[in-house]
């Protein structure tokens, strides 16, 4: 994994970036025997890492990921330890890990070279598990107007500036390469109560904004804001809004 699109916006990251919900680690970890070992691939500022940690049977969390500000950004753990490593290249012993993560990133690597790594470190009756989400959807009694706005700005604005692997984000990775047997999994939703400067501000983390202020020398986020805000309403007014997730889990 060498593309770099997070690093500039790491502190955005850890600001905005939507919660993962308990029932996804609820779910991943429900097989897991006491001393259980995990890797958490591209970590970035920990977020899974840290809500997978609170599995009592997880001994120790392996959090990797190439970049320094990402993990500049993490929260300290007891079981948790952060390794700044590549997604291919990662210190773990063979058939050590019971657990392999990768939320939201997986669209990034380069998949031979990373499943040869999976296939390396997880144990025979080891799982891995990734996950990523697309678009938000806000509370049915906005109507459509505010989804299809978002939907424009995301297509139509920045849409030029999304790399390539964006779309097996927004497939919800039902189309990624995937060489393990699949195991069922229920659906999952992340589900958060915001206003709009804290939607305005996930957005603008997104790495097709940045790449269109670095590429135009203009932040598109300010004319965006004063066409959702009509909307919207109140910019303080608190909505609800959700992600479905897109997860895919395996074995060897």
């Amino acid at each position: 994994m060498s593309k770099d699109y997070f690093s500039s916006q790491a502190a955005l990251y850890q600001q905005f970036r939507p919660h993962y919900p308990d029932t996804l680690f609820a779910f991943l970890t429900a097989g897991l025997k006491p001393g259980a070992l995990v890797w958490d691939c591209a970590t970035g500022n920990g977020q899974a890492a840290l809500g997978l940690a609170r599995c009592e049977a997880i001994e120790a969390l392996i959090a990797s990921d190439q970049s320094d500000a990402q993990l500049a950004q993490a929260q300290d753990h007891p079981r948790v330890h952060y390794v700044q490593a590549m997604a291919e290249q990662v210190p773990l012993a063979d058939h050590s890990v019971d657990l392999v993560t990768v939320a939201q990133a997986l669209h990034w690597f380069e998949f031979d070279a990373f499943y040869r790594e999976v296939k390396r470190v997880l144990k025979a009756d080891g799982l891995f598990a990734a996950w990523t989400y697309s678009f938000l959807s806000v509370t049915p009694q906005l109507g459509t107007d505010l989804d299809a706005a978002i939907r424009q700005f995301y297509r139509d604005v920045i849409g030029a500036y999304w790399p390539p692997e964006r779309r097996w984000v927004d497939q919800h990775y039902r189309a990624i390469p995937f060489p393990f047997v699949d195991v069922a999994v229920p659906e999952i939703t992340i589900d958060v109560a915001w206003n709009l400067p804290m939607v305005l501000g996930y957005m603008s983390s997104w790495s097709a904004v940045q790449l269109y202020k670095d590429d135009r020398q203009h932040d598109p986020m300010p004319e965006f804001a004063a066409r959702l805000t009509p909307l919207w309403g109140e910019p303080e007014r608190i909505r609800k809004l959700r992600w479905p997730l897109g997860v895919r889990v395996g074995r060897l």
